[in-house]
Parts: C-alpha cells; sequence; structure tokens
C-alpha cells in the first residue's frame, strides 16, 4: 500500500514546489517593476528640473520648485511649537531665567541680551533684532563686524564670492545689511548641479588644512556632520581683520584650545567688574558630540537631526532641522527599542544632573566677578589679583564651554559634567584666592548686591536696556524695510 502510493505522493510534492516556486517568482516579478517604476517616477522628477541652479542662489525658494519634499519640510524650520522639559524650538529669554549670566558677561555684548536659539528660518530675522548687534546710524558705525553674519545666510558665501573672504570680514555688520536676507537654507550645504553635500565656509576647510586633513575627501556620513560643522563649532575673530578662525590647531578637546588661546594671549573682552581677560565661548556643537557616544559609534549630526522620511516613492531627509525629542519614533527608536517615554526621561535625567551643576557654577561664578570688584575697591593691587584672574578665566571658560554647545548634555553628558565640575572647582579657588587678598586689605566682610532678577543686574552693570531696547525698535522700523525692498527690487529675496 506505501510503496503504491509513494510515487503519488512525491508527485504531489513536486507539483507543490514548482507551483510556490512560480508564485514566489511571479510576486518577485512585480516587487522589481515596482522599483523599476519607482526610481524611473524618482529619476524623472529629479532629472527634468524645473529651474537650473548656477552659481550661488541664495533663494531656498527656487531650489525649492526642483526639491519641493525638502523645501517643504525646510519651511516648517519657522514653526515654533514644540518645547521639552527644558527646551525647544520656541523663543525664551535666559537671561530672563538666569539673571547671574548678566554678571557673567558684564562688559560684553551678550550681558544685554541672550535668548534661547530657533529654527534656522529665524537666523536672519533674530541676529537683527539683537540687542547684541547694536543700531548703527550708518552702515559702517556698526560695533559688530561684518563676520558675525557668517552661519545666518546663504548670502554670505555669495559676498565672499563677489568681494573676497578677507574684505568680507572687514567690513561692517551694517554695511552687509542690505546684502544679508535670506536664512540660512539650501545652498549653505549643497552643491546646485549635484546636490551633494559641501562645504560653503572657508573657516572649516581652513581648520583642518592647518591640521594636514583634506576634507574633500571626506566620505558622505562625514560629510553629514561637517556640513553642520561650518557653523556648529567653537570659533573666534582673528585680528583686525576679523577673520574667523576655529582654535583647533591643538586639538578639539577643550583643554586644546583654552591652551590656543593662551598661547596667542588671546581674550575676548576684559570683565567689566573682576577685570578678568574673558573667553567666549560659542557653541562648540561639533566638538562635543564627536567625543559622545553617538559620535564615537560613527553617527553623524544629520542622522537624528534631519531623519530620513518616505513618501510615495521617494526617501528624503526631512529638513525640519530641530530636537530629535520632537520625533522620537523617527529617530532614537530608530536604533533603540525602549519605548517614547523612557527614552525621553533618559534624556531628561542627563539635563537634570548636568543643569544642576550648571546653575551652582554660574552663582559662584557670578559671586567670584563680584566678590573681585570689592576687593579692587578696597586696593587691591595686579599682582595680588593675578592669581585670581587667572582662575576666573578658566572657571567661566569651562562654564561657557558647556552651556554656550546646544545640546552637550545629551551629546556627551559624561564629558559636560567633567568640564563644569572642573569649573565649579577653579570658581572656589578663585573665591579661596580672593579671600587672601581681601584679608590683606583688612576686609572681613563684602556685601553682595541684590541680582535676584535680570532688570536689577542689568541696571547694576549700567545698562540702560529700555532705551536700547526702543532705539532698535526704531532702527528695524526704519532702515530694515529699506533693506528688505532694495533685495527684492534686485531680486535677492
Amino acid at each position: 500500500m506505501n510503496a503504491k502510493e509513494s510515487p503519488r505522493k512525491s508527485s504531489f510534492w513536486c507539483w507543490a514546489i514548482f507551483i510556490i516556486t512560480m508564485c514566489v517568482v511571479f510576486v518577485l516579478g512585480l516587487l522589481a517593476s515596482s522599483v523599476t517604476e519607482r526610481r524611473a517616477e524618482v529619476a524623472s522628477i529629479y532629472n527634468n528640473k524645473k529651474v537650473e541652479i548656477t552659481g550661488i542662489e541664495a533663494r531656498s525658494e527656487i531650489w525649492g520648485q526642483n526639491y519641493p519634499r525638502e523645501y517643504d519640510t525646510w519651511l516648517k524650520t519657522q514653526n515654533t511649537d514644540f518645547k521639552s522639559k527644558h527646551y525647544g524650538n520656541q523663543f525664551e529669554d535666559i537671561l530672563e531665567k538666569r539673571p547671574d549670566m548678566v554678571i557673567l558677561w558684564a562688559g560684553y555684548a551678550f550681558a544685554k541680551d541672550y535668548s534661547a536659539p530657533r529654527g534656522h528660518m529665524y537666523t536672519v530675522s533674530d541676529v537683527r533684532q539683537s540687542l547684541r548687534t547694536g543700531t548703527p546710524v550708518k552702515p559702517e558705525d556698526g560695533p559688530q563686524p561684518a563676520t558675525c553674519w557668517a552661519c545666518k545666510s546663504p548670502d554670505v558665501p555669495r559676498m565672499m564670492a563677489e568681494i573676497g573672504v578677507e574684505n568680507f570680514y572687514k567690513s561692517k555688520w551694517g554695511e552687509m545689511g542690505p546684502q544679508i536676507v535670506n536664512p540660512l537654507g539650501c545652498a549653505d550645504c549643497h552643491d546646485p548641479q549635484t546636490m551633494n553635500l559641501t562645504i560653503t565656509r572657508p573657516a572649516l576647510k581652513e581648520a583642518f588644512e592647518r591640521q594636514g586633513i583634506d576634507i574633500t575627501k571626506a566620505s558622505l556620513q562625514d560629510m553629514r556632520s561637517l556640513v553642520c560643522a561650518q557653523c556648529h563649532v567653537e570659533y573666534y575673530f582673528k585680528g583686525d581683520g576679523k577673520y574667523l578662525t576655529f582654535p583647533w590647531d591643538k586639538g578639539f578637546s577643550m583643554e586644546d584650545m583654552e591652551a590656543y588661546y593662551d598661547n596667542i594671549e588671546y581674550s575676548d573682552w576684559t570683565h567689566a567688574l573682576s577685570k578678568a581677560p574673558m573667553l567666549k565661548a560659542q557653541h562648540p556643537d561639533y566638538e562635543i558630540f564627536k567625543i559622545g557616544p553617538h559620535g564615537q559609534r560613527g553617527l553623524a549630526c544629520a542622522d537624528c537631526h534631519m531623519p530620513y522620511k518616505s513618501e510615495g516613492p521617494f526617501k528624503f531627509s526631512d529638513h525640519q532641522v530641530m530636537s530629535p525629542l520632537a520625533n522620537i519614533a523617527g529617530t532614537c527608536q530608530t536604533c533603540h527599542r525602549d519605548s517614547e517615554e523612557k527614552l525621553r526621561n533618559y534624556v531628561y535625567e542627563y539635563q537634570d544632573k548636568i543643569f544642576e551643576v550648571r546653575n551652582r557654577l554660574e552663582k559662584e561664578l557670578a559671586k567670584t566677578h563680584l566678590t573681585a570688584q570689592a576687593a579692587w575697591q578696597h586696593g587691591a593691587t595686579a599682582e595680588e589679583m593675578q592669581e585670581t584672574l587667572k582662575l576666573i578665566r578658566q572657571a567661566q571658560w569651562r562654564w561657557d564651554f558647556g552651556v554656550a554647545s546646544h545640546g552637550a548634555s545629551f551629546h556627551a553628558p559624561v564629558e559636560t559634567q567633567r568640564i563644569l565640575a572642573q569649573g565649579l572647582d577653579k570658581a572656589m579657588q578663585a573665591q579661596l584666592a580672593l579671600q587672601k587678598v581681601l584679608y590683606a586689605h583688612n576686609v572681613e566682610e563684602v556685601n553682595l548686591p541684590d541680582i535676584s532678577t535680570k532688570e536689577k543686574a542689568q541696571a547694576y552693570i549700567g545698562l540702560d536696556i529700555p532705551a536700547e531696547k526702543a532705539k532698535k525698535q526704531e532702527w528695524l522700523e526704519t532702515t530694515v524695510p529699506a533693506w528688505i525692498e532694495d533685495a527684492k527690487k534686485n531680486n535677492r529675496l
């Protein structure tokens, strides 16, 4: 019986395998056809451009005609509806929340105005409105150099190409104002012919060249961070020409850059109260990110801040650059399998612990500057204050390096905690040194002023902010509209 049925069973299984195989081939054929059609559709759209872009086209809406999906997401950088536990993309007056910072920056423009950063759409408007840029009656009278525009607009590389890099830096901020009108956009990071990522700011190339590194040979993954590193880095304005320079010659760490500045005896300003030669960190995001856990594992800035999206046959980067916490499913959870709530709380835990040290350091630094002022007022000499001023410079550099970096508490929490802890230690050492000076001048107690609000702190250091705001508002209502009208008339906006 079994012997007679065996051929039938064998035949059945042969036909079954044949039919299954044919079904698999059919499905694979449909899949291949679908992929081919999708590729053809994508190629048809991206190869048949509506406009041909040549040179440096600063107007992102022109690029948007060829790349509508990327452009539409870029437009969303104007949204200010995200708020996490500590920050988001909304306007926040940081000096209002942390008035000790006014004292830390006494004698420097940041004591007038410092707010949380918003999206790329606001790069031009926010710097115009900031009290730090002043209100130049004549373009050549402005207090800031044109270098302050360097990271704000694709009009910057356009003007550098027209008048030369050095001449751009040598100009005044107000002189370039009528030309710098488009917010950060497509031309800042892309080659218009190939759409490849490209470096449009010379300072980054020059910094790597001094280390013998040719970043034109960088991989695509590296470029997805390097285009961000054109701006999200520590920098300073070198010499009378205010030439934008990255202090990386000795390395990328906080100590390496401090050694660089000490070697050239550089300071951003002399503190108005303590008289210490100060350093102002800008935003060393790239440097801190590279030594953190994600940077060490080969991730790029764009992996988390510009995650890929799919729309029909299209896969493209989301150009609404913002915190990954606004889209945990599309960012963190592409690698991590924890719930959104757990991932969000991990970040908050890092931030809470680091901000605890940060807040303590800010208060101790403010106290140190005020006590140093008292020491000078009681007759302290430059020789007596030498050790104190050095410690103040070191302490505040560490505070600023950790605070000025966007997202340092997440990018590299261990390193950021180390830097801030060092800053707190330096601040306490400075206070001990000050006690010796005060004791030598028979000063037993220093009465510190009330700086519990931004207004009180600013008044104490001699700032008349209401008057400056009124002057700025008048300037915004008269000068800036003329800039915009001229730009529209000449097809720059």
